[in-house]
């Protein structure tokens, strides 16, 4: 894992966010582009989030326009004094018929499919449902593309996208050059602050999987 850096000189900074806890996170249940609002937790998650940064100097902050990812940069932009963009470029990826499933669930009822996807097959489709699957590789292309227009659209700049799980997995493997095909070997914690730097037109990881603040925050609660 990169140690943590600070930005080169004239680099657009980045704070990917992933999104707080939901039920369905809770349980594994796939989301997709289905709109899932946090739960109690995640909003405890995202308030504490919020108080964490309220020091750093943000410029501007994007979300994706899923609820869940609304809510976590609404709480951030609120003790702040911020508005909050929406940009749905920056949406989870789109499972199809995968969406609102539990992991067992899709294997009985899609087990080619399933296969497929845990074989990480990145141009396989998914089955159809309420929402139309993307291809892994699709989903790449949108989420890294969106990130990197933010970028040159506020160069020298610091910038906070919230977004969620997958669209934090695309960043990384952009920034690390980390072929697509490779199974995910690290973690993408809820609620958790993952800092780039935009120089160029090339995305370089600062640092990964911040979560102190989460942990501060349940220590704070004890009596």
């Amino acid at each position: 894992m990169p140690t943590a850096t600070t930005a080169p000189a004239g680099a657009t900074t980045i704070l990917l966010i992933r999104h707080g806890e939901t039920a369905w996170n809770a349980e594994r249940r796939l989301q997709g582009h289905l709109d899932i609002p946090l739960n109690g937790e995640g909003e405890r998650q995202a308030a504490a989030l919020a108080a964490a940064l309220l020091g750093e100097r943000i410029d501007a902050i994007v979300s994706s326009d899923l609820g869940r990812a609304k809510q976590t940069a609404q709480a951030i932009a609120g003790v702040r004094g911020q508005e909050v963009e929406v940009d749905p470029l920056l949406r989870e990826r789109c499972y199809g018929g995968f969406e609102g499933l539990l992991y067992s669930e899709i294997a009985a009822r899609y087990p080619r499919e399933f296969a497929a996807w845990q074989a990480r097959n990145v141009d396989a489709e998914l089955p159809p449902g309420k929402n139309l699957g993307e291809t892994f590789r699709a989903f790449y292309e949108r989420a890294v593309g969106a990130i990197a227009r933010h970028a040159a659209g506020h160069p020298g700049k610091t910038l906070a996208l919230v977004a969620h799980g997958g669209v934090l997995e695309c960043a990384y493997r952009a920034a690390l050059g980390l072929p697509l095909e490779t199974p995910r070997d690290f973690k993408v914690h809820n609620a958790s602050v993952n800092r780039f730097a935009v120089l160029d037109g090339r995305l370089a990881l600062l640092s990964w999987g911040e979560v102190e603040h989460l942990r501060q925050a349940v220590l704070d609660d004890l009596p």
